[in-house]
């Protein structure tokens, strides 16, 4: 359940990103401390990149991406990094470990592939809200109300209109 999750979020975002032209995508949003559309997707695009790119390492340290700007300037080039993930992420599950430095100290805390899975979905629909603070101010793109909410939101929705 949890691939087929991902797949349907990260196609909304990129169903999504369908409706922008560039400059849509890289017009800064006073809201969000002036942080565009395009920046907010590089971020959620390369915590999934970082998950693949050290899956087989077995240490995963998203401080260490990419930080591709071409990601958040270019929709088309956004859209199929997009597929890219999505066509890469049916792995086996697997041991591995977090590294990450806090406050200078270096943390490994273990891990498995699910779990970080898990992570970057939960991570991609927190920015998608946020994308969505940026949308609400532009007039010309559709955005679904369920784009950027917690799947666990919307099914508690659900039962209360029951």
């Amino acid at each position: 359940m949890l691939i087929p999750s991902i797949h349907k979020t990260l196609n909304e975002l990129s169903d999504l990103l369908s409706q922008f032209n560039d400059s849509d995508y890289t017009n800064p949003c006073f809201g969000l401390s002036n942080a565009t559309v395009g920046e907010h997707t590089r971020h959620i695009i390369e915590m999934f990149q970082c998950l693949e790119n050290q899956y087989e390492s077995g240490i995963v340290d998203y401080d260490k991406r990419k930080r591709d700007y071409q990601i958040q300037t270019d929709v088309f080039f956004a859209k199929e990094t997009i597929n890219s993930i999505l066509n890469q992420l049916d792995k086996p599950n697997k041991n591995l470990q977090l590294q990450q430095i806090v406050d200078g100290e270096e943390l490994l805390i273990d891990s498995n592939y699910n779990r970080e899975l898990l992570y970057n979905l939960e991570h991609c629909i927190h920015h998608q809200a946020l994308i969505k603070v940026a949308i609400l101010q532009m007039d010309h793109i559709q955005i679904d109300k369920n784009f950027g909410v917690a799947r666990s939101t919307i099914e508690y929705k659900k039962q209360c209109v029951q």
